[in-house]
């Protein structure tokens, strides 16, 4: 991939954030947002786009980046507040919170997409980011990794949409189960109009334990 960070940290940034967001498209559970600061001599070969990365290699290059990151952190924005405020909204949120978790402060962030948020450094929207920055590629695998888990553990308690291997992307067998069962306490009603009519009540008796 091609390594835009270089071109900052030639220019005498110390401290370079990436920060990516997982989890925009499904019909149900959080989006996750994580910012990563890597050390300015990093470099892997095979870190990039999460979304061109199998399962084994996120969750190998998972334990590179937070092993050799100098700060990461990661936020998660639930479904009802998604509902409330909207998916890019909520993304924006994720994404601004995981970076004020970040120290040292990074003086710039580097944001995959075209749309910013308010903070205090230099914010630098990039289309495509994660397949051009390592620092948002590495922000990318660490916010898909910890959604996937998430996902996969509602998929224990939620078991007929098969999360365990969707996430809770719209794929045929996800909405067959949904015009089958109806909706789960953590599906996001915003997502499904047009899908199911919103006010189906399931006759289903969820375990919230």
């Amino acid at each position: 991939m091609k390594n835009i960070d270089k071109k900052f940290f030639r220019q005498g940034i110390d401290f370079l954030a990436g920060v990516d967001e997982a989890g925009r498209g499904p019909l149900a559970g959080p989006v996750v947002a994580a910012a990563v600061i890597l050390p300015k001599d990093f470099h892997h070969k095979e870190i990039n786009d999460s979304k061109k990365l199998s399962l084994k290699q996120r969750e190998k290059l998972f334990n590179v980046i937070i092993e050799n990151a100098i700060s990461y952190s990661f936020s998660v924005i639930s479904h009802s507040t998604i509902d409330r405020i909207n998916i890019l909204n909520a993304s924006l949120l994720a994404m601004k919170k995981s970076v004020s978790k970040l120290k040292p402060v990074p003086q710039i962030v580097l944001i995959d997409g075209n749309k910013s948020f308010g903070a205090n450094q230099n914010l630098i929207p990039i289309v495509k980011g994660d397949s051009l920055s390592q620092s948002i590629a590495a922000a990318s695998i660490i916010a898909k990794v910890i959604r996937d888990k998430m996902m996969s553990r509602l998929a224990e308690q939620y078991s007929f949409y098969g999360w365990e291997k969707n996430k809770g992307y719209p794929t045929k067998q996800h909405i067959e189960a949904l015009l089958k069962f109806g909706p789960s306490p953590v599906h996001r009603k915003t997502f499904l109009k047009k899908i199911i009519n919103p006010s189906y009540q399931s006759e289903i008796i969820f375990n919230y334990d």
